[in-house]
């Protein structure tokens, strides 16, 4: 006996599935937005670090914390380190933001494929999914983290 799921492999088999595939994006998701709320979070405070000691005299004296280690350096040393480091967290931010949008993609395709429907706390249904008829089902899941 064959099964119709013999193309891809990665094809969820039944609802338990398909419910338990859904969440675990879901769940990528909220990780991928809480990663970018923290390197935000992170890329704020080096540009009050940079606004604060720009406009001091490049050779005072200021302390770093490098790998745990407070060390003494001077502004003129500092602030370029600070600079290249808001760079790369700015770099990150993008790149994490163009996957939380593909991700966000693959969640709306299975949710459009399965026919997915978010159930609201108050037992009333939002659907996500495209119903074509009376007869047509789809999965049931529930919110994800309480973040809906």
């Amino acid at each position: 006996m064959a099964s119709k799921h013999e193309d891809d492999p990665n094809e969820p088999v039944n609802e338990q599935a398909v419910a338990n595939k859904y969440a675990a994006m879901r769940s990528e998701l909220n990780q991928i937005y809480s990663k970018i709320t923290e390197l935000e979070m992170e890329a704020s405070e080096h540009s009050l670090v940079i606004n604060a000691i720009e406009p001091l005299d490049p050779s005072r004296r200021c302390y770093r914390m490098i790998g745990g280690v407070l060390v003494e350096r001077t502004i003129k040393e500092v602030l370029p380190a600070v600079h290249r480091n808001k760079e790369g967290l700015e770099e990150v931010i993008a790149r994490l933001n163009e996957a939380l949008e593909k991700k966000k993609k693959d969640i709306a395709e299975l949710e459009t494929k399965y026919k997915i429907r978010m159930r609201k706390n108050d037992g009333e249904m939002k659907d996500d999914g495209i119903e074509k008829g009376g007869s047509s089902q789809g999965v049931l899941v529930g919110p994800a983290s309480g973040s809906e």
